[in-house]
């Protein structure tokens, strides 16, 4: 079910995009800002208490759900789980953004490129360069890839299947692949909303928050920084991983864009030009700098990272189905 979940939700979306800004995430951000409202005191065990009261409902409803729809019949089931990836996903909120700055750069519209990035990734961009143009939207791309993408995916299905083998008896099976992928999806609109605010009443407060997401993030990065070595240049990938992820404050970021820039050979992080002023930032990869042909390789990168997945999904479905029949014939 997971694979076929997988595939038509992605379909759907494909022809049928969410927008960024409507339901279910704008009524969940209201949501999550009238929970801090009436629990944000100043403590870190109120936001651990609003982190639950945020999340839970929505994990709730989505593992019940699918049980639910399983129980009156596969395709209800499969229904569930398509709907729940096609809220928690999607392709074309990285896509789009490279095509149309990757447009824009190659028509010698700076500014509208410029304005383009500013959007993407929340902060000024008027005094980019043509390089640094390239360079942040790749940077945000592939950020944007992993979070609406390869971690709900990560969530959806490998991150049960391995805590349903490690955990005893049924506890592995209390997130299943519907609920996984809400948690994922809404604990980082937390760790955006709550945990990663100047506002210093949320400092203590969205400290569950932050550390959470971290917590929630270490399978995914690790998953979606090896495909893009495996689809790209292997080598170089480990490389920069190994020896520059670090330097990002972030860690899990700096993973993924070390990986990301060592598979496509091209330069991220290094000084940028913003608000009047140079911002500087670790150098990330190795080669050159990046131009508007590396966004088409950041593109290429990420689905050829996607494919890989999807592969290895059906992969896991076959080797199941095998075991299954296996198992049936040793009873016959």
């Amino acid at each position: 079910m997971a694979l076929l979940s997988l595939v038509l939700s992605l379909l759907i979306e494909r022809f049928r995009p969410l927008g960024p800004g409507g339901l279910p995430f704008d009524a969940f951000l209201r949501y999550s800002d009238a929970v801090a409202r009436n629990f944000n005191g100043g403590r870190r065990r109120h936001g651990l208490l609003a982190w639950l009261v945020a999340v839970g409902p929505w994990i709730l409803l989505a593992e019940i759900g699918f049980y639910v729809c399983s129980g009156l019949g596969f395709v209800f089931g499969l229904a569930w789980s398509v709907g729940v990836l096609y809220l928690t996903m999607g392709t074309h909120r990285f896509s789009d953004g490279f095509a149309r700055i990757h447009d824009a750069l190659r028509e010698r519209r700076l500014d509208d490129a410029r304005q383009r990035v500013a959007l993407w990734s929340e902060g000024p961009a008027d005094d980019y360069t043509e390089s640094e143009v390239a360079k942040v939207a790749i940077e945000q791309g592939i950020l944007r890839a992993h979070q609406h993408v390869f971690g709900v995916v990560a969530w959806y299905v490998f991150v049960p299947a391995v805590l349903g083998t490690l955990l005893p008896g049924g506890l592995g099976l209390l997130l299943s692949g519907p609920g996984g992928a809400v948690l994922y999806r809404l604990s980082t609109l937390l760790d955006e909303r709550w945990g990663r605010t100047d506002d210093d009443a949320f400092r203590a407060f969205g400290e569950f928050a932050r550390n959470t997401a971290r917590w929630l993030e270490w399978v995914p990065t690790r998953l979606t920084a090896l495909s893009f070595a495996i689809v790209g240049d292997f080598e170089d990938a480990v490389y920069c991983w190994r020896s520059q992820a670090a330097a990002w404050t972030d860690r899990n970021i700096g993973i993924l864009l070390a990986s990301g820039a060592g598979a496509l050979g091209v330069r991220l992080g290094e000084a940028i030009h913003g608000a009047g002023r140079v911002i500087l930032r670790p150098e990330i990869g190795l080669g050159d700098e990046a131009d508007a042909e590396h966004l088409d390789s950041a593109v290429g990168l990420i689905w050829r990272a996607l494919v890989l997945w999807i592969l290895v999904i059906a992969l896991m479905t076959l080797a199941s189905e095998v075991s299954s029949l296996i198992t049936l014939a040793s009873r016959a």
